[in-house]
């Protein structure tokens, strides 16, 4: 046998033995279809029983798999057995966005919350809650009142509760049933206040048992303000700038009527320019000579001494007067210049690093505060039973994202501040049970969308937060809201 034969006959057998190596794997074992085919076909008993029994639906019959043939894989939640696996959801906050579809926004939730304060003389507001779902909803409805407030009238099925040792006005719940495609109008009405105040009073729609927030709004009352005493304007000629300059004016005329004067008195004295007095009419230029009387040697009669030349120096009260006048002008513009300065600091805004960005911003409960990427709006906080030496206060927050982008926040940088100064971070454990199990940190704020969520800041002691500190990223200047 020629060599080349030789060699493609070698490569043939070891290509052959490769492909059955390959086949072997798919190969049922023994005993394997046997099991299959008891379990894919089920017994007439099973099948008898099943159609007797009502509501009962039968299993459907299962093709035995043919010889050499690949299992097609299990689909998710379900084992290779065909059991059902309990898969926990993890659908996100409406407004959040998920791993497979990033940065699209969240539907709707089914009730949403609208509020309006009312057109009187006394505060009042009208909460709007509506049903944009096909099925009936019960929910219960908070309002938290403003501080150091009182009701005086609230729909029917509103009840107002104010807790002890606290300035805050509390607030009203109200449990209801609203229809599918339905809408409920609640009113709340406040005692009278003092002309020219604002009260925010915020409302948020729960689930049932209170916990887990629907929608929330919020709205303010302006009440009309008594009109002002009119205050005279301050005459022009009493301006800083209209004094200095008629105090410069005054000097130049002073200063040029000085000038004139001893102008004048050197020409009624009769003084020369030069200093040398005139000689006098029909006087003689020598005292002696040959027309003299007497005769006798001629010599030059001297002139008479006139004035000195040099100028005289100004007085001593105008150089004082002058400067006096200059001085009183520089400290009356630098004193104007000062107060409208010291006038125009805002004593309020918070002091910030030079490496944050943006602008830090403060209100209370039901005011929304925008910083870098989020507007903010903290709806209510309300602390449980202190148990343990330690209690858990949620906070219902709504989180507007500004941006055209995404953005992620963190639960470390948003903080509860306590008497004293203490401060704690978000209990993520606690947001994310608070929150049906999702972890609303790790899911991101879509462009343009607005989130309403719970999140629980775990208090050592019994002492209640006195305000929170909210903000999207590391560098951001954040917002803070006090809570009464």
């Amino acid at each position: 046998m020629p060599a080349s034969r030789r060699h493609h006959r070698v490569l043939a057998v070891f290509v052959n033995c490769l492909g059955i190596l390959a086949a072997v794997p798919a190969l049922p074992g023994p005993g394997a279809e046997p099991a299959t085919a008891a379990t894919a076909a089920p017994t007439p008993a099973t099948a008898a029983t099943a159609a007797a029994t009502p509501g009962t639906i039968a299993p459907a019959p299962v093709a035995a798999p043919q010889r050499g043939a690949r299992a097609a894989p299990a689909a998710p939640g379900v084992a290779a057995s065909g059991a059902v696996v309990p898969v926990t959801p993890s659908a996100p906050a409406p407004g959040m966005t998920t791993a497979g579809n990033p940065g699209a926004p969240r539907p709707a939730p089914q009730l949403t919350v609208a509020v309006a304060p009312a057109a009187t003389s006394v505060p009042g507001y009208r909460i709007l809650v509506r049903n944009t779902g096909d099925s009936p909803v019960q929910t219960m409805v908070r309002q938290e009142l403003p501080a150091n407030t009182s009701t005086t009238a609230v729909s029917a099925g509103g009840l107002a509760t104010r807790p002890r040792g606290s300035s805050g006005g509390g607030e009203v719940t109200w449990r209801l049933v609203v229809p599918a495609g339905g809408t409920r109008t609640l009113d709340t009405a406040l005692a009278a206040t003092a002309p020219g105040q604002e009260l925010t009073a915020p409302a948020c729609a729960y689930t049932r048992d209170g916990d887990q927030p629907y929608d929330c709004a919020t709205a303010t009352w302006r009440s009309v303000a008594a009109p002002a005493a009119a205050v005279p304007a301050t005459p022009a000629w009493r301006q800083p700038p209209f004094l200095l300059g008629a105090a410069l004016v005054v000097l130049a005329l002073l200063a040029g009527g000085l000038w004139w004067r001893r102008r004048t008195r050197r020409r009624a004295s009769g003084i020369a320019p030069t200093g040398t007095a005139p000689a006098a009419a029909g006087t003689p230029p020598y005292a002696g000579g040959p027309a003299a009387p007497s005769g006798g040697t001629v010599y030059p009669r001297p002139a008479a001494p006139g004035r000195s030349g040099r100028p005289r120096s100004p007085s001593v009260w105008l150089v004082v007067g002058v400067a006096a006048t200059v001085l009183a002008g520089v400290v009356s513009v630098a004193a104007w210049t000062a107060t409208r300065q010291v006038a125009a600091i805002d004593t309020t805004k918070q002091p910030t690093a030079g490496a944050w960005t943006g602008t830090s911003m403060t209100g209370t409960v039901g005011t929304p505060l925008r910083e870098k990427a989020f507007e903010f709006t903290v709806y209510r906080v309300a602390c449980g039973t202190a148990q343990a030496a330690s209690q858990r206060c949620q906070a219902t927050v709504g989180v507007r994202n500004v941006t055209p982008e995404q953005q992620s926040w963190h639960g470390q940088l948003q903080r509860a501040y306590l008497p004293g100064g203490t401060w704690v971070s978000t209990d993520e454990d606690a947001t994310r049970l608070a929150n049906l199990g999702r972890d609303v940190f790790a899911e991101p704020v879509s462009a343009g969308s607005r989130v309403v969520l719970p999140l629980v800041f775990t208090v050592h002691g019994m002492q209640k937060p006195e305000q929170l500190e909210l903000r999207s990223g590391v560098f951001s200047a954040g917002v803070r809201v006090d809570v009464p």
